[in-house]
């Protein structure tokens, strides 16, 4: 998927700040080069596995976000919590992003370990309620049957409704307070609770679902940054934050974060257009019209989105590159992923997760 000709992109793409008021991009353009030279690249002295990395990094996750959710009385509600947190189709990008932001800026991992498992949570928790009939009406998630197919309706939204307020507590409970500031693990409530908020992942569902909102670009844009990328966004700022990163570049993770989610999902548009095209049913039911670039733009415009948004995104780390070397390649490693998807990651949570017997509706 490489261009080299000159496209043009909407600047809704160069980010908005968090405190910024959703509205309707004017129809404005700008040019922007989508090919990459060898400058665009990081410095590396050797060939950086991305796969091991994000491997090692799963089982660390999952034993923590297993111990966060025990089965306990109610004993359905908690279930129901593990069945969609505890998935093996789970990639947990969220809180990986989170942590290689935060060991970018000379944090351990440990100490963003807590809030990595929390967007777990919280992403999981919008997954439920994006799957949900009155939603996308999802009856597959990650390779298995989606929340309310198992649970029922009303317990799959109690569930997601659960998971919110379980990500703030065991961010406030379990960050050790002797190694991050006050201040800062308050700023990632806030963050957190932005992402999830009337003007982030909220309004991203409304847009989604709104029949006359859609078929422009700027249209499909915003839906895909406030239902997707909001999501990225919030796991590289918490990430810097928890890391000691300085406000310059909290706001380079911000932007970056968001130029990834937004990418990770056009591409996703793309990949499930391909699966119908040769007579599959798409991925799971995912990517309602309104979020769907190549519906409302087709496959060539949605290519070079692609292109733009992966530039866009290496653009905001030359500068960590400079100063911090080899720790950012993680962060270059997601971008290309996020393309390529060079390799499947699949978590092996039941070995810890004490489930005994599947689930029945």
């Amino acid at each position: 998927m490489a261009f080299s000709s000159t496209v043009f992109l909407y600047p809704n793409f160069p980010l908005r700040s968090p405190s910024s008021q959703i509205t309707k991009p004017r129809h404005q353009s700008f040019p922007i080069r989508c090919s990459e030279s060898i400058a665009d690249r990081p410095p590396m002295s050797s060939p950086f596995d991305l796969r091991s990395y994000w491997t090692s990094m799963i089982s660390h996750i999952e034993a923590d976000l297993d111990a966060a959710i025990p089965i306990a009385y109610p004993d359905r509600i908690y279930e129901s919590m593990r069945y969609s947190v505890l998935s093996n189709g789970a990639k947990r990008a969220p809180p990986i992003m989170c942590i290689a932001a935060c060991e970018l800026v000379g944090g351990d991992r440990s100490i963003a370990l807590p809030t990595a498992s929390a967007l777990e949570m919280v992403h999981t928790a919008s997954l439920i309620h994006d799957d949900l009939p009155c939603m996308d009406s999802a009856q597959l998630r990650r390779g298995r049957p989606s929340n309310h197919a198992v649970f029922g309706v009303g317990l799959a939204v109690l569930t997601g409704d659960a998971l919110f307020p379980l990500a703030f507590s065991h961010v406030v409970g379990h960050t050790p307070a002797s190694l991050v500031p006050p201040q800062a693990i308050l700023r990632v409530i806030g963050e957190i609770a932005r992402t999830v908020g009337s003007t982030g992942m909220a309004a991203g569902q409304m847009f989604d679902l709104l029949p006359e909102y859609g078929g422009e670009q700027e249209d499909v844009i915003v839906v895909l940054e406030k239902k997707f990328g909001e999501m990225a966004e919030c796991s590289a700022v918490c990430g810097g934050l928890l890391g000691g990163a300085d406000e310059e570049e909290l706001e380079r993770l911000r932007r970056y974060g968001r130029a990834v989610g937004v990418l990770y999902e056009v591409v996703d548009d793309v990949l499930m257009e391909e699966d119908k095209g040769v007579g599959g049913n798409g991925r799971s039911g995912k990517m309602r019209s309104n979020a769907s670039v190549v519906r409302a733009l087709g496959k060539g415009r949605a290519m070079e989105i692609v292109e733009e948004l992966r530039e866009k995104a290496k653009e905001e780390l030359k500068g960590f590159g400079d100063k911090y070397g080899e720790r950012v390649l993680p962060l270059y490693s997601f971008v290309d992923y996020a393309v390529d998807r060079g390799f499947k990651l699949e978590s092996h949570v039941t070995a810890v997760a004490g489930d005994s017997a599947p689930y029945s509706p």
